[in-house]
């Protein structure tokens, strides 16, 4: 029977690893859902049936009756509602499980250049992925859609790439910074037209329930809960990270510096935009620095820094030393350190609460990547 298990194992591992990780996201739903522990998914739903029902959702007498703030824009509320209307014992499944299976689905349809590492990329990223199904996190879309919007425009799909661009950029803001590999494909000003009209139809889809002149005020209220949430917390990215966050005061300033400096970077090396390579190293970079520089990142958004790394780790043709220890560690310090059962959460507190040893070891992948931007490729 075991000889039969490994053989399986050997023969289909993308099923194997993809079964794996699917039944602990299962154990993981029924466990949090019988247990009513499922608080980010009732504040996705609630906060829709609130917008639906011309309710506001961006109040503090919401932040108190969930004990968290929804932060996602009316958009959300739209897209969102065929899983609020579900029942609750089955919308948490259906959910976590489906976003599961779309980020499986998403690692193993990278382009063929990665075809001998997607399962290897899946299982680095299995642990960090269990972690954002346990608390039902929406980072695993936003992750999800940067490597699906890559794929498809790798595979001349620019218009489907686009739509789910768009649909990240208008939820949650963080898919915007894709656009800008645009340019390293054919037709890019069409594209960024089109990226133009598809944002401005899906920004106004919630006049739908509040009319057109309600636009503005839903917005309005979207964007004073952001700006009050940024002020009552700290967070897990460089600018929170002791003893930076006595220097970096000013974050607005470092992140427009640091994304400005990308975008130089990637127009002077418009003769590499050709290469595969640059193309993914140029997404991996900016999927790092949305969460690096993020000003609410959580230890669970790594995700998606950790996928973007990922692209450009295994396109390196050469793994230094360093490179392997980081490797390792990320492991560590993103995967096994912040899973309870496998280490007490005081542990993790003091590593990475207090000491911010992982946001400092993917600051220094995060740069090995800007400095691949940089350099050459090696032939």
């Amino acid at each position: 029977m075991t000889l039969k298990l490994n053989d399986s194992i050997k023969r289909n591992p993308k099923t194997s690893v993809f079964i794996l990780g699917l039944i602990v996201a299962i154990i993981a739903t029924a466990i949090e859902t019988i247990r009513v522990r499922y608080a980010n998914y009732l504040v996705y739903t609630d906060s829709t049936l609130n917008f639906w029902a011309g309710v506001n959702p961006y109040t503090m007498d919401f932040v108190e009756a969930h004990g968290r703030y929804f932060l996602y824009t009316p958009v959300f509320s739209v897209l969102y509602w065929p899983i609020a209307m579900l029942p609750k014992w089955l919308g948490p499944f259906v959910w976590n499980l489906g976003n599961y299976s779309l980020f499986a689905l998403s690692v193993f349809t990278l382009p063929k250049r990665y075809d001998d590492y997607k399962v290897k990329i899946f299982l680095f990223l299995l642990l960090v992925l269990e972690q954002s199904v346990f608390p039902f996190q929406f980072n695993i879309v936003v992750a999800y859609i940067f490597l699906f919007s890559f794929s498809l425009l790798e595979r001349g799909k620019g218009f489907w790439a686009v739509l789910l661009i768009m649909i990240s950029a208008t939820t949650k803001v963080y898919g915007i910074v894709e656009l800008l590999i645009l340019f390293c494909y054919p037709k890019a000003f069409r594209r960024l037209g089109l990226a133009a009209l598809v944002g401005i139809l899906l920004l106004m889809t919630p006049a739908i329930k509040v009319g057109i002149n309600g636009l503005i005020p839903c917005y309005m209220n979207w964007w004073d809960m952001l700006s009050h949430h940024q002020t009552v917390d700290t967070y897990m990215s460089l600018l929170y990270a002791y003893p930076l966050r006595y220097v970096l005061d000013h974050y607005r300033i470092v992140q427009l510096v640091t994304i400005g400096l990308i975008i130089a970077l990637f127009f002077v090396k418009r003769n590499r935009w050709h290469e595969f390579e640059f193309r993914a190293t140029t997404l991996g970079v900016l999927m790092g620095w949305i969460i690096v520089f993020g000003d609410s990142s959580e230890v669970h958004t790594y995700l998606i820094a950790l996928s973007g790394y990922m692209l450009w780790y295994y396109l390196q043709e050469h793994h230094t030393v360093l490179d392997k220890v980081l490797f390792w560690a990320l492991i560590v310090f993103f995967g096994l350190i912040p899973t309870d059962v496998l280490v007490p959460s005081r542990v993790h507190n003091f590593l990475n609460g207090t000491l911010y040893i992982n946001v400092y070891l993917y600051t220094i992948v995060w740069c090995k990547m800007v400095w691949s931007m940089i350099t050459e490729r090696n032939s």
